[in-house]
């Protein structure tokens, strides 16, 4: 929610001077009332909510009007706290500032209109606007299914990450008290196991987070960025690991493959280097 703000905020004035000059264009907007509001309501997707207020009682004097419904449990209920707020501007409009509506439980913004001593309410869903006006993508298949997707992917790794740190720690557990085997491997291996589970659950759960329960619309690479780093460092972090245990077993062994262990820990050194530029670059960006 707080993208959705950020980029309605970026765009206010062009969003608020669409709508005004979108409505008035319609004329007297009290005469379709008769209507229900069905010829605005084919207009503004976005609209999720119409209703009408005297501005003398301060009583909103017409039920609530849905898209595909009306509740008149809201007639003549007093709405004098949001008269106190508006501040009408040119032609008699006033914007609110965007909030969640009690009624559809959806961010949203209101738009007032003054038409003698009414003054009429349109409440415009936040996020359904912002992709009419295609400042945001949306098309609702195709986010279906991608969401549907990066679902079952994240909670599978997931799951994997979880396989991984329950069954690194069985093997440790199975080996020093079953088998008797405590050595260098039946430490350091558990440790690399639940090192990648980490990486794992963390790539799973920023996936989840940004393309699940969240969709991230941010122009900024701030996040892509973020996940990147965490999971490269949770992968040199495990090779360091078995780096460290290549280079006790060959000193203990078979100390003429030194060799070897040099490679891979010029190759740990390198993929550092690498992702120090990375994080440089980034932030000089």
């Amino acid at each position: 929610m707080k993208e959705y703000l950020e980029v309605y905020f970026q765009n206010q004035d062009k969003i608020e001077n669409f709508l005004q000059e979108s409505l008035l264009k319609l004329g007297e907007l009290k005469a379709l009332r008769e209507s229900n509001f069905k010829e605005i309501f084919s207009m503004f997707p976005s609209l999720e909510l119409v209703y009408i207020i005297n501005k003398d009682t301060k009583l909103q004097i017409s039920p609530n009007y849905f898209k595909n419904r009306i509740e008149k449990s809201a007639q003549n209920v007093s709405r004098e706290y949001l008269l106190s707020k508006l501040h009408f501007k040119e032609h008699c409009v006033a914007f609110s500032t965007p909030y969640v509506s009690n009624a559809t439980k959806n961010s949203c913004i209101t738009m007032s209109v003054k038409e003698g001593n009414y003054i009429l309410f349109f409440d415009f869903q936040i996020e359904s606007l912002l992709e009419r006006l295609s400042l945001i993508e949306l098309n609702k298949p195709f986010h279906t299914i991608t969401k549907a997707f990066y679902t079952v992917a994240g909670y599978s790794m997931f799951l994997l990450s979880l396989f991984m740190v329950f069954y690194s720690l069985y093997e440790f557990v199975h080996s020093f008290t079953v088998r008797g085997i405590f050595n260098l491997d039946t430490i350091f291996k558990p440790i690399i196991a639940l090192t990648l589970g980490v990486a794992i659950f963390d790539l799973a759960k920023t996936i989840l987070e940004q393309e699940v329960y969240f969709k991230s619309y941010s122009k900024t690479a701030k996040v892509e960025t973020k996940m990147i780093t965490k999971f490269l460092i949770s992968i040199i972090i495990a090779l360091s690991i078995e780096a460290l245990m290549v280079v006790f077993k060959i000193a203990i062994n078979d100390y003429d493959k030194m060799i070897n262990a040099l490679y891979l820990i010029t190759g740990i050194s390198l993929i550092l280097i690498a992702l120090s530029i990375f994080i440089y670059l980034t932030k000089k960006k």
